[in-house]
């Protein structure tokens, strides 16, 4: 596989970062423009309101290079992860939706959110969740799935990516290999699963099949560790789980996303050099360092670093990078240049309607198990 760039630019783009305040830094839009980030991932703290949301959009956007437009992505799955605040649409707990079994609602729901985030020039969504809501103890996934079965989270989550990619904005299914029955929150710990593969294949795998089928743009991993797959190794620096589960028996040919390097899961047993490299090792293709721009730089160092020693490192990374810029070339981020045009979108017409829709469907259901 052949890629025309210099090894600094070629690593770049192997790293999604994330940086403090509504501003964005110049030493960031440096970098972009640069080739030494692949794009931004935003988070409440930078995103107070809509004129200074777009107005950050913009600035990324313009910073890419025409032909390495950046990844700008957030996590607006609805419920209790939205970044976005009013008058932007926040859709109610996946779960709640999933329950309505109406997914030609659920797709019209994606494409509302997908026709705000594209208007802003985000061209990422980290959403949807894939997990299945299997436990009823996790602290972190519960109503952000679809469902507690894998036929309804499958379904719930194909009918969101497909909403959400036919109005051109990239999904990203998430946790991959399952986050859905742990105990611990990968934020603050390593959490473990200890189911067998029969069960992984009928519980936690199915939702990932079908979103790869359906042609989801990406996939985040999860920051756990399941010993049926590879024992005591996360799957986000998994070969097995990584490669040889996903690349090469599911067949998933999207951009896997590592879930943040700064998580505790990784961040406290791994410096974040070595888990960049790592993770690329495994089979990850952009790296997600959300907040630290110094770790941002050092990880992008061990990456150049192990390229110039290691041949073969550096062919991943090529792999890595093509398959990140073939879909940000497909979809690059054209924020809308009026005020007034972006208004119309934010919060308008489809997506006051989908809100309605809504709750009219969840009425029904009230009433139906009320009589």
């Amino acid at each position: 596989m052949q890629l025309d760039l210099e090894l600094e630019i070629l690593c770049g783009q192997l790293i999604v970062g994330g940086f403090g305040g509504a501003e964005p830094p110049a030493r960031y839009l440096r970098a972009l423009a640069e080739g030494r980030r692949g794009g931004a991932i935003l988070f409440r703290r930078n995103v107070p309101d809509v004129a200074s949301t777009a107005r950050l959009c913009q600035a990324l956007a313009a910073a890419g290079d025409p032909e390495r437009p950046p990844f700008i992505g957030i996590d607006q799955e609805g419920g209790r992860v939205t970044r976005l605040p009013a008058p932007f649409l926040t859709l109610p707990p996946m779960r709640s939706l999933g329950e309505l079994r109406d997914l030609a609602l659920l797709r019209r729901a994606a494409r509302a959110v997908a026709s705000e985030l594209r208007a802003l020039g985000i061209n990422l969504n980290f959403a949807p969740v894939l997990d299945v809501d299997s436990n009823p103890a996790n602290p972190i996934i519960g109503d952000r799935a679809f469902g507690r079965d894998p036929r309804t989270a499958a379904e719930g989550a194909v009918a969101f990516l497909e909403g959400l990619q036919e109005e051109r904005v990239l999904a990203c299914g998430k946790h991959f290999p399952g986050h859905g029955d742990t105990a611990l929150d990968s934020h603050l710990a390593l959490p473990t699963i200890a189911h067998g593969r029969g069960r992984l294949d009928e519980i936690e795998l199915p939702p990932f099949r079908a979103a790869s089928r359906a042609g989801v743009a990406s996939l985040m991993t999860a920051h756990i560790v399941v010993e049926a797959l590879d024992p005591g190794v996360p799957a986000t620096l998994s070969r097995a789980i990584c490669t040889g589960l996903l690349r090469d028996e599911i067949g998933f040919e999207g951009v896997l996303f590592s879930d943040d390097l700064e998580m505790a899961a990784i961040a406290a047993h791994h410096p974040v050099e070595e888990a960049a490299a790592a993770a690329i090792s495994a089979g990850c293709d952009a790296l997600l360092i959300c907040k630290d721009e110094e770790a941002q730089d050092r990880a992008h160092e061990a990456l150049v670093r192990k390229a110039e020693r290691e041949p073969r490192f550096r062919e991943r990374c090529v792999e890595a990078a093509a398959r990140c810029l073939r879909v940000r070339r497909a979809c690059p981020p054209r924020p809308v240049s009026s005020p007034a045009a972006l208004a119309e979108v934010v919060g308008g017409p489809a997506s006051r309607e989908v809100l309605a829709e809504i709750e009219r469907a969840r009425a029904a259901l009230a009433a139906g198990a009320a009589t």
